[in-house]
């Protein structure tokens, strides 16, 4: 029996790829924290305006209030007018002030067609702010 060194197996390699799963992992959590918070951070500016012993709010914008029954009765300020009559009040409130909204109240049964005849007549009178008004559903 010859005198020498006894056979070794090899050992394990060092493995010389990086695993990047984790890294793709920490990315995409990355990527979606930003998408998240980007639309927050450009919405508002931070600034510090002078301040004015006389400066005051500016008055809320005049509004028209439009009521439209299932009935098809039309609603001015919870008075009813005729279409004519409306015609007339929506021309003359828009020659005094052509910023006025109109916040128009439908009944969920009155036909589209109703509310877009509505719509046409304010802006036909020159009033162009139109906002729909509706109530929140009950909580559950």
């Amino acid at each position: 029996m010859p005198f020498g060194r006894l056979e070794r197996k090899e050992g394990a390699k060092p493995m010389a790829d990086i695993n990047v799963t984790p890294l793709v992992d920490v990315m995409l959590v990355l990527l979606v924290i930003f998408i998240i918070t980007a639309p927050l951070m450009a919405g508002s500016l931070r600034m510090d305006l002078p301040h004015s012993e006389s400066a005051e709010p500016g008055l809320p914008a005049e509004s028209i209030n439009l009521a439209l029954t299932p009935d098809g009765q039309i609603h001015l300020d919870e008075r009813p007018v005729t279409p004519e009559q409306l015609r007339q009040t929506l021309e003359r409130r828009a020659t005094q002030d052509p910023d006025t909204e109109v916040q128009l109240r439908a009944d969920a049964q009155v036909p589209y067609g109703k509310v877009v005849e509505l719509m046409d007549m304010a802006q036909a009178a020159g009033l162009s702010r139109i906002g729909f008004v509706a109530e929140r559903k009950p909580a559950r």
